[in-house]
């Protein structure tokens, strides 16, 4: 079990100490979930949805001429429009649940191909990089399940909603290991469980669900007001004026939506876009929890997540602090963490099923990095390279197709005191996760839950393999 000392909290204000600024102050994030592998081979009602020492059984129901419509929205316009599901969860049904693609660059394969009907067939899971996915087979989709969405006050266990994500593995171990140790680092994350899928009677398959960052999610995680926002993938940083209708399509607000409020995005966007060097240096940290952030940076390097704040998906959230007046950042998608295990990231192998280890049997070793990118000899704000590419010891994946900048990690890699407290976070979260043996109990517990319980959907073997694969990063 992680060691109560090493609390989100009180690691990330150890962090903190690298200049002075208090890390996730007043934010109430809660410790990581963990525990032993339970012996039953699924869940009961009433374990909890998010109860990552079962499989879960969740059952999908909906009408084939709902579902075909929904599929044409999407692939004629884009629309991600919702539709009536019943929806079983561990014995417990729901029904008139909501039910909507979720996603953007896994749903980039999405083709309609021969009759819809067949909800039994297979297909390689996840989208994305080198990937692809077919309407024929909605267990391997990506989706939004939000069980109040037509029936007001249904909920199981407190929880309203879940996503049900794809991944370019068998097992899904990379991300939800991933996410347990975004906790341990002390930032904010989301519960996720491993569970059997069926979709209108079709094969089960292993799906990993993970929480929803709406509502509940935001008020578990930050004890203060606030509005949380999440950055569009086909947006960026840049600010566009102070006109509301600039930020459509760029940034979704996902708490308290029935009152919006661009205003403090808006500001923060000008802050970090127009201020001069030394506005940006002396003032950032009034806008930004600096230290999360440098933190932020320093994770998703250490897991080699491709597709962070600057890849290809502009993943992230924004979260406003309403009495502080200052921004988090919060990290979101880490279906390619451990360089993507096939999924196009660093150390990945674009369009394969899986990341293989050596035909010698020896351990997996992660490419070896890049250059780093410096900043101007004259001082200047940082450009990204002219390639798009590595920014490799500068914080989150670099060097991969499809990777763009982003004009907060630019400016932040920039500055000298900044780029101190990342190279100190980086540090830091090596030893506190890798050295110290958290992220090898979490691995070793996380797949000792799917070979007790789940050898039917993915082999044992195969567990290990892609075990063996994330293991290696811990050392490299």
């Amino acid at each position: 079990m992680p060691d109560p000392k090493l609390s989100r909290r009180s690691f990330g204000a150890a962090l903190a100490g690298a200049f002075g600024v208090a890390v996730l102050a007043g934010c109430g994030l809660r410790s990581a979930t963990t525990a032993a592998a339970s012996t039953s081979t699924t869940a009961t009602a009433g374990s909890g949805l998010f109860d990552a020492t079962l499989v879960h059984d969740i059952d999908v129901t909906f009408e084939q001429s709902d579902y075909d419509t929904m599929i044409d929205a999407f692939l004629n316009d884009g629309d991600k429009n919702w539709i009536e599901a019943g929806v079983t969860i561990d014995g417990t049904t729901f029904e008139k649940a909501g039910l909507r693609l979720k996603g953007n660059s896994s749903l980039k394969g999405l083709t309609k191909s021969g009759s819809t009907g067949n909800t039994g067939g297979r297909q390689q899971r996840g989208g994305g990089p080198g990937g692809s996915v077919s309407a024929e087979n909605p267990q391997d989709l990506p989706w939004l399940v939000r069980l109040d969405k037509f029936t007001d006050g249904q909920a199981y266990g407190g929880y309203t909603d879940f996503v049900v994500r794809s991944n370019t593995t068998k097992s899904a171990l990379n991300e939800a290991v991933a996410l347990e140790l975004l906790g341990l680092a002390g930032l904010a994350t989301q519960r996720s469980a491993s569970t059997r899928l069926t979709v209108n009677g079709g094969d089960q398959v292993l799906r990993l669900i993970v929480e929803n960052l709406s509502d509940k999610w935001d008020a578990d995680n930050f004890g203060a007001a606030g509005i949380l926002y999440k950055a569009e993938s086909g947006g960026d940083y840049a600010y566009r004026g102070e006109d509301v209708e600039s930020y459509k399509d760029v940034f979704d607000q996902e708490t308290d939506s029935d009152n919006p409020n661009l205003a403090p995005l808006i500001a923060f966007l000008k802050f970090i876009n127009q201020s001069k060097d030394e506005a940006f240096a002396s003032g950032l940290a009034s806008h930004l929890d600096v230290s999360a952030f440098a933190t932020y940076l320093a994770f998703q390097e250490l897991v080699k997540n491709s597709d962070d704040i600057d890849g290809p998906g502009n993943n992230s959230y924004l979260r406003y602090t309403t009495g502080k007046d200052q921004f988090t950042v919060v990290a979101w998608d880490h279906n390619l963490a451990f360089g993507g295990m096939g999924g196009g990231g660093r150390g990945g192998n674009p369009g394969g099923d899986q990341m293989q280890p050596p035909a010698d049997g020896g351990q997996m070793q992660p490419p070896a990095d890049g250059g780093q990118m410096q900043p101007p000899a004259d001082g200047g704000e940082m450009q990204p390279p002219a390639d798009g590419g590595q920014r490799d010891g500068n914080g989150g994946g670099g060097g991969r197709p499809g990777g763009r900048s982003n004009i907060l990690v630019q400016r932040f890699n920039a500055d000298t005191t900044f780029k101190a407290a990342y190279e100190k976070a980086l540090t830091d979260l090596k030893a506190a996760l890798y050295t110290s043996g958290k992220a090898a109990e979490i691995l070793q517990r996380r797949a000792a839950v799917l070979t007790a319980h789940a050898g039917d959907l993915v082999p044992a073997d195969t567990v290990t393999s892609e075990s063996d694969t994330i293991r290696a990063y811990f050392t490299a």
